[in-house]
C-alpha cells in the first residue's frame, strides 16, 4: 500500500473527492452501463478481488457520507426490530423518524443525516439492528452484480468506496483488453 492510500484510508479530504466525482462522473457512468449491456462472465470474481482492494484503503468511520447525504430504506423487518429496540410501537416508531415515499414504496428517514449517526466519530448507534439496507452498503459484491449496477451509477458521487470500486473495474478491465 503505498502512501497515498493509507492517508486515504485515515481521512476522506471530501472536497478533492467532489473534484474527483465531477470529473470522472461522466465516464464512470458510462462505463457502469457498457458493464451493464455486456458483463464479462466472471464480472462477480472480478469484485470479489477489487472489493478487497477497495476496503484496504478505505474506511467508512472516516467518511460516514452515506448516512449524511443519503437515506437508507426501511422494510417492515427493520421497522420492526428497530421499533422493539427502543420499545415503540412500529407505528410510533415511523411517525417519529421516518416518511413514506409513495414514489419510492418506501419508509425513509425524515432527515438528513441520519438521526441515529454520531457526526462526533462517524458511528452508527444502533449497527446491530441497523436497517438491512444500511448492512448491505455500498452493495459492491452482491451475488446479482449486473442487477446493482444502476445504484453504483448513483452512488459513485456519496461514496468513495463505490468510487475507488468503479476506478479499479474501470483500470482492471481496460488492462484485460
Amino acid at each position: 500500500m503505498n502512501k497515498f492510500n493509507i492517508e486515504f484510508m485515515m481521512i476522506v479530504n471530501f472536497r478533492s473527492f467532489k473534484q474527483k466525482v465531477r470529473y470522472h462522473k461522466k465516464s464512470f457512468k458510462s462505463f457502469l452501463t457498457k458493464l451493464e449491456k455486456n458483463p464479462p462472465k466472471d464480472l462477480h470474481k472480478l469484485l470479489e478481488v477489487v472489493d478487497k482492494e477497495v476496503w484496504a484503503e478505505t474506511d467508512c468511520l472516516t467518511c460516514g457520507n452515506c448516512c449524511k447525504q443519503m437515506t437508507p430504506t426501511f422494510s417492515v423487518k427493520d421497522i420492526k426490530r428497530i421499533s422493539a429496540h427502543f420499545e415503540m410501537t412500529p407505528n410510533a416508531f415511523k411517525e417519529k423518524w421516518l416518511t413514506y415515499d409513495k414514489k419510492a414504496d418506501d419508509w425513509q428517514n425524515k432527515k438528513q443525516p441520519c438521526q441515529f449517526l454520531n457526526l462526533t466519530d462517524n458511528k452508527c448507534s444502533i449497527y446491530p439492528i441497523r436497517p438491512s439496507d444500511c448492512s448491505g452498503f455500498p452493495h459492491l459484491t452482491k451475488k446479482k452484480a449486473v442487477d446493482y449496477i444502476h445504484v453504483h451509477k448513483q452512488n459513485i458521487q456519496y461514496c468513495p468506496a463505490t468510487y475507488k470500486m468503479v476506478e479499479k473495474m474501470k483500470a482492471l478491465l481496460q488492462t484485460a483488453k
